[in-house]
């Protein structure tokens, strides 16, 4: 099925369908399970439009590639061209929020480290970026202050609050710009707290954020 942004209540949203770019370690207790080290620097990284699926009300993951792990992320939606962008054009381009799951070939991922190579297929293959629908901007008063938690099987797996991020929505979207120009209906993803760990067919999934956003889901 070919993905399209979605409002919460289901319609389209008028953008097209672009490329998601993404944080990796913004969030210190992820830092500390994966065994690595703060940088000083972001670490960014892109994944292609054909990475975006929709989250419900199921998606699949690869077979016969290793373990295929969770990362439970707060998503944006951008709306304006942002290129070098300040925060103040930053919060004006933004469309609205979301989830998504990054979806990390882990194993694959762990062998490319270690040969010193890009990661790219550890992330960004054919449906690594379930996505849901997103929540207008406007209907968010503090997008800086909001809980979103993964449970799988009923048992909760990944619990964050963006105000634990180590760079804030706009500062992490200006700094992206100074290297990426974004454009409208592009999506970026702003890391993910710990917890992290295999997902497997037939898994039973529960997405929420804050009050606004409750996603039931399965994975194919």
């Amino acid at each position: 099925m070919i993905y399209l942004h979605q409002h919460i209540d289901g319609s389209h949203i008028g953008l097209p369908v672009g490329k998601v770019v993404c944080i990796g370690q913004n969030y210190q207790d992820h830092i500390a399970e994966m065994q690595s080290k703060t940088a000083a620097e972001p670490l960014f990284f892109i994944k292609p439009a054909t990475a975006l699926c929709a989250l419900a009300p199921a998606f699949a993951i690869p077979a016969g590639r290793g373990a295929v792990h969770n990362e439970l992320e707060l998503a944006v939606l951008i709306s304006q061209p942002l290129t070098q962008a300040s925060a103040e054009q930053v919060a004006n381009a933004i469309w609205g929020y979301s989830l998504a799951l990054d979806l990390t070939l882990r194993d694959v991922q762990a062998n490319l480290k270690q040969l010193g190579r890009p990661w790219e297929i550890a992330k960004g293959f054919d449906g690594a970026c379930p996505v849901a629908g997103f929540v207008p901007a406007s209907d968010i008063a503090h997008p800086q202050q909001l809980d979103f938690s993964l449970s799988v099987n009923g048992v909760e797996r990944q619990h964050g609050n963006s105000a634990n991020m180590i760079r804030g929505i706009s500062q992490l979207i200006s700094e992206m710009s100074q290297h990426f120009t974004l454009l409208p209906g592009d999506m970026v993803l702003t890391g993910t707290p710990a917890g992290v760990g295999p997902l497997q067919a037939g898994d039973q999934l529960r997405l929420q954020l804050a009050d606004y956003l409750t996603v039931n889901t399965k994975v194919s």
